[in-house]
């Protein structure tokens, strides 16, 4: 239970407020948990607010994709847009760029009040300054020129549409931040300098839209990664000459790879360029991605190609895309209960060696005493090892809905091919050996291949399993193709009990020694389910037909070797 100084006095608001600029990352999905479940156990309110200011970058999908994520992992917000459309709470809109008329009643009151000025700069001249300190090997600070045109004719300028931005006008003296994580640190006078607060464009920047929100929606908690430290030096001094109260701030530690790096979208382009250059590709493979965009990207190290793209290539290639953002982990077959027990353990720790629990414990246990203040690793395989466990804990019954569900939103071509028996007997077969609710859809593609294209190259396994022992497993292939088009009714449980009976009898009782080969010529490849289940799921035709396919291709192989 939290302990009694991580009690509040007065009520708790907790907010996420996402930039929707693209896909939602587990880092800022793990703020939105800490949000939740502090809210959660004191009986406070959780908000929900989509900060699209940036218009070059925003998009509607994005947020929307966000709101289905925060969804899927089961954190419900009190107030904020509705994923159907409208919204809940007193204190919308919840999109910034909806609440222009609201930014500019207390942009006027710092211009009123001189605390903010028009600035009239072109990008040359800023950018020309900015050379300059870097020439100098100095940072850059504004140089306050703006103020060297008078009042009055800043006004007028502004108001006759001359291109400009707002400015606040920073005090000359240290900030004090307090945060309940990482405790007080003072910026010194001089450091914030007079930084934007309206751009060019009419919009507010982040600094300022952010103050005005959490004050009217009356946020008392922010909670946010540690790269915002920095940034509420400039929100203290917002607030305080807005007259408004400060907020409670704590920042948390950000989440890194095993390897110290960051996570981000660029893993992903690393994972295939890495594949690209250890082959030697050259060109893309037939229907991925356009060549003359390959060839642009495979010159330029720095370029990344597009979301689309990217994944288009990494599956002609084969290669697995390191799941960075929450969608991504949702496509791999995460439950969403073992993504958030385990973003929880990523920055946090409940005690006592305890590992395993849900949103629910969370929410009552969740201290900001025990948020470390250390960047975490994220270990891909203990998030693995969870999965597993998950689903080796549920029942057959959850587990084929779960399954099912996934096939429907990821795979539905795939469950469109199979029949109810199929599909079920194909789940069954699978779930102790499932480490997501999509590793039966990209494990079993032998069962929707056309047989005619069945290939059987000789790999190490092929070359054991068919070619080694006397008889070989060829051999016993031959002889038991007989066996197997005469086994009525073609199920699992029969095939089981003549095929044990064929062993006994013709390989002193060792199933394994013409299994392997059967699976192999029925399948291409030496795993699949149970023998016996892959068996009935591809039925007597389909199971004859490959293995006499098999048998003349690698028979010929034989005779060549």
């Amino acid at each position: 239970m939290p302990t009694s100084t991580d009690q509040p006095d007065h009520p708790v608001v907790t907010r996420f407020a996402p930039s929707p600029t693209g896909d939602l990352h587990v880092g800022g999905a793990r703020t939105a948990l800490f949000c939740w479940a502090y809210a959660r156990g004191r009986e406070g309110a959780f908000v929900l607010r989509i900060e699209d200011t940036d218009r070059k970058r925003s998009s509607a999908g994005a947020a929307r994709e966000a709101m289905r994520d925060l969804a899927w992992l089961g954190l419900d917000w009190d107030q904020g847009p509705d994923p159907g459309g409208g919204e809940r709470g007193e204190h919308g809109p919840y999109f910034q760029s909806e609440r222009l008329p609201i930014y500019e009643t207390h942009l006027e009151r710092l211009l009123e009040s001189d605390r903010a000025y028009h600035a009239f700069d072109t990008a040359e001249e800023l950018d020309a300054k900015r050379a300059a300190a870097r020439a100098q090997k100095v940072a850059y600070r504004y140089d306050r020129a703006g103020l060297e045109v008078p009042r009055a004719d800043r006004l007028a300028r502004a108001a006759a549409g001359e291109p400009h931005v707002i400015r606040f006008r920073t005090p000359d003296r240290p900030v004090v931040i307090t945060d309940a994580v990482l405790g007080e640190a003072t910026l010194p006078a001089g450091e914030v300098d007079d930084f934007i607060i309206r751009k060019a464009d009419g919009f507010p920047t982040y600094h300022f839209a952010v103050v005005v929100d959490d004050a009217l929606m009356g946020c008392t908690w922010v909670f946010r990664a540690q790269e915002h430290f920095n940034n509420t030096a400039k929100h203290l001094l917002l607030q305080e000459a807005l007259g408004f109260e400060h907020p409670t701030y704590a920042h948390f530690p950000l989440i890194m790879n095993p390897d110290g790096s960051k996570m981000s979208k660029r893993d992903k382009d690393k994972a295939v360029r890495a594949e690209v250059r250890q082959r030697g590709i050259e060109a893309p493979p037939p229907d991925s991605i356009d060549p003359g965009t390959f060839t642009a990207w495979l010159a330029d190290k720095k370029a990344q190609l597009d979301h689309d793209d990217l994944v288009r290539l990494a599956a002609a290639l084969g290669v697995q895309l390191p799941e960075i953002n929450v969608r991504d982990f949702r496509r791999s077959g995460y439950l969403p209960e073992v993504l958030c027990n385990f973003l929880a353990l990523n920055g946090w720790s409940p005690g006592d060696d305890l590992e395993k629990f849900d949103n629910a414990f969370l929410a009552r246990s969740f201290e900001l005493g025990r948020v470390q203040k250390t960047a975490a690793r994220f270990d891909r395989d203990k998030l693995l090892a969870f999965n597993l466990d998950a689903i080796q804990a549920m029942s057959p019954e959850v587990f084929l809905d779960r399954v099912r569900a996934h096939g429907e939103r990821y795979h539905p071509d795939f469950l469109a091919r199979l029949g109810d028996r199929q599909f079920e007997l194909l789940v069954e077969s699978s779930r102790e050996r499932s480490k997501t609710l999509d590793e039966l859809f990209r494990t079993n593609h032998w069962l929707l291949e056309d047989d005619e294209r069945v290939a059987w190259p000789v790999t190490k396994p092929v070359r054991k399993a068919m070619f080694k022992g006397e008889p070989t497993g060829l051999a016993l292939l031959a002889e038991v193709r007989t066996l197997l088009d005469g086994t009525e009714p073609f199920e699992s449980g029969q095939l089981e009990a003549a095929l044990g009976t064929w062993a006994a009898e013709h390989c002193e009782g060792n199933l394994g020694r013409i299994a392997q080969p059967l699976r192999i010529a029925v399948t291409g490849g030496p795993v699949s389910p149970p023998i016996f289940d892959t068996l009935e799921m591809l039925g007597r035709e389909r199971v004859l037909r490959r293995l006499d396919r098999c048998l003349d291709s690698l028979s010929t192989t034989e005779e060549a070797g």
